[in-house]
């Protein structure tokens, strides 16, 4: 199978006079395969974004090669960049003179997609982002969410084979980030559109991408299913319910002793944790219990992909 995108020890140096270089990114290998929806996570600095330039061209590598269905982009720039759309930096890849609709139709033209395929394509985009009784507007007027909104919709538009979302969900309503959600769901699953998704929203990550590549000082530190970095937390992850409120002292005893710990004031008291390992839970039972106070339940936390990352990010579990 051709893959959707090659990377082969990717690097990227930035050389400054007087000074030492900054290497970027550091021989990054990566693979994607049709169809297939990758989050890129990483903490700020990291390279994600280096990283996603320098795939889409508009970087030159200092090392390494990219390939894109097949095609090498420094040999086929122009075909591979056919095959290709992004939202990078916010609303940056719109022009803000033009309106909504003429942006979109602008970048369908540029991506060579007939009109009579891109006009309903384009109206349907307008109405799943809230955009259409605005489409005749210039960006320049918009909010900055709108403005966010047109971005991806251009994005989309193009009918690109390979689409890189760089914080697609910022400044969108809660109502459609969700729509968003099922549209990048839908466009994977029905048109095997391939999408690589860098967000800082952990809940979008773990909701449209089955698979996360995260990065950490310019490398790949982990590759793996979304299900797998759930599962290699799940069983240390605890939520004990108090019923007579938390005495004094008794929130810094658990903070000496454990990591991941997270008080809840209310009724009932609610203490969260997160324990290195298994045998913990006995632990911080005995802890509790010393300080007098009765614990009603004890349930088993799902963890989520937000905490996954965190942990990872301290270097458990690598």
């Amino acid at each position: 199978m051709t893959m959707a995108l090659e990377v082969q020890g990717l690097t990227k140096v930035f050389r400054r006079r007087g000074k030492d270089p900054v290497v970027a990114v550091r021989e990054i290998g990566l693979q994607v395969q049709p169809g297939e929806v990758v989050g890129l996570l990483g903490p700020n600095g990291a390279g994600k974004t280096t990283t996603i330039k320098c795939i889409l061209g508009l970087m030159l590598a200092t090392g390494g090669s990219v390939r894109v269905f097949g095609r090498d982009i420094a040999r086929h720039r122009s075909d591979a960049a056919r095959e290709m759309s992004a939202v990078l930096e916010g609303s940056r890849n719109i022009y803000w003179r033009m309106t909504a609709a003429e942006n979109l139709g602008f970048f369908t033209l540029l991506h060579g997609v007939p009109r009579h395929e891109a006009q309903p394509y384009n109206h349907r985009l307008l109405e799943v982002f809230g955009l259409a009784d605005r489409k005749d507007v210039s960006v320049q007027e918009l909010s900055a969410g709108m403005r966010q909104k047109v971005a991806v919709a251009c994005a989309l538009a193009t009918r690109a084979s390979l689409v890189f979302l760089d914080e697609p969900t910022l400044g969108l309503d809660l109502e459609t980030s969700h729509e968003l959600r099922r549209l990048l769901r839908e466009l994977a699953a029905s048109e095997g559109r391939t999408i690589v998704l860098s967000s800082h929203d952990m809940a979008v990550v773990q909701d449209v991408c089955r698979r996360v590549v995260i990065m950490k000082e310019g490398r790949v530190v982990v590759d793996d299913s979304v299900a797998n970095l759930l599962a290699l937390f799940r069983t240390r992850a605890y939520r004990f319910a108090l019923s007579d409120g938390c005495p004094d002292g008794l929130e810094q005893r658990l903070r000496e002793r454990f990591t991941g710990v997270t008080m809840n004031p209310g009724r009932p008291f609610v203490v969260e944790v997160v324990l290195d390992r298994a045998e913990d839970l006995y632990a911080i039972i005995e802890v509790l219990r010393a300080a007098g106070v009765l614990i009603d339940t004890i349930t088993q936390r799902e963890p989520d992909l937000e905490e996954a990352f965190l942990r990872l990010m301290r270097g458990e579990g690598i």
